[in-house]
């Protein structure tokens, strides 16, 4: 375990600022891995990922849950739609050439920020006519502040769906997706989004965690993920509070740079 040790303050670095935007860190965690073990398998990498983006999830979960800023009823109804997928993902990572694993991992985070960048983030407008079948929802958080939003649920369900399989895959948590997805498709404002995010990520990474614990593929970096998981329960709850004094628009634009330079660097491996 000795030799571990240092993996603690890299999984605190990863929890504090996979908190502040909502991603979880398995999108910092992948490619660091990947560097750090050029001789593990996809599979290995993924598992040890997802297990600390559960924790990661769950200590940011409790730190958002004291702030009021989680949406729980739509957190249950995407975290339902996402574990099928994300079931799915983790048994599907064992096909995957190491090689083609790092292309699409690069390329699904270059896409990401890109499209963070290019579309700025507009506001709800309840005022406006709600589309019939729409769900409305309203939140206050513990400083007091209301917000008030609509999505459609089919789009909603259908992109957890997905998430979920994606995110198991790639051993990310999800949360670089359905952050830009929650705020810039279903009219999240980015705080909660953010923090309802954190919520469903701990559903998806710890079914995608059990099916890699079933397998056996976890236990090749069982020491590994116990160091990355002590870091992060605390860099979880740093996170949190950064969160408070940080825009929404400043948290995506940080989401956004981290995910190009990160999509660079693995589609560089690549080759």
């Amino acid at each position: 375990m000795e030799q571990f040790l240092w993996l603690i303050p890299l999984g605190f670095i990863v929890g504090t600022f996979g908190t502040l935007i909502g991603a979880g860190g398995g999108f910092i965690l992948v490619p660091v891995l990947l560097l750090l073990y050029p001789g593990k398998s996809p599979e290995t990498i993924t598992s040890i990922s997802l297990a600390v983006v559960f924790f990661n999830a769950l200590s940011g979960t409790l730190a958002y849950r004291k702030m009021k800023r989680i949406d729980y009823k739509s957190g249950l109804i995407f975290s339902a739609a996402a574990l099928p997928g994300s079931i799915l993902g983790a048994f599907t990572t064992s096909y995957i050439p190491r090689n083609i694993f790092d292309v699409i991992f690069g390329v699904l985070l270059l896409a990401a920020s890109v499209f963070l960048l290019l579309r700025p983030k507009k506001e709800s407008d309840l005022a406006k006519e709600v589309p019939k079948g729409y769900m409305i929802r309203t939140l206050t958080d513990a400083e007091g502040n209301t917000y008030s939003f609509s999505y459609n649920p089919v789009v909603g369900i259908s992109l957890s769906l997905i998430v979920g399989y994606v995110s198991s895959l790639l051993g990310i948590g999800g949360g670089i997706i359905h952050v830009p997805a929650l705020v810039h498709l279903l009219n999240y404002p980015v705080h909660i989004a953010t923090a309802t995010s954190h919520f469903i990520l701990a559903f998806m990474s710890l079914s995608g965690s059990i099916v890699h614990l079933a397998s056996g593929i976890l236990s090749q970096g069982m020491w590994q993920t116990i160091a990355l998981a002590i870091g992060v329960l605390f860099g979880a709850q740093l996170g949190a509070r950064l969160s408070k004094r940080f825009q929404g628009v400043w948290i995506i634009r940080c989401l956004a740079v981290a995910l190009g330079l990160v999509g660079i660097r693995i589609f560089i491996m690549a080759f």
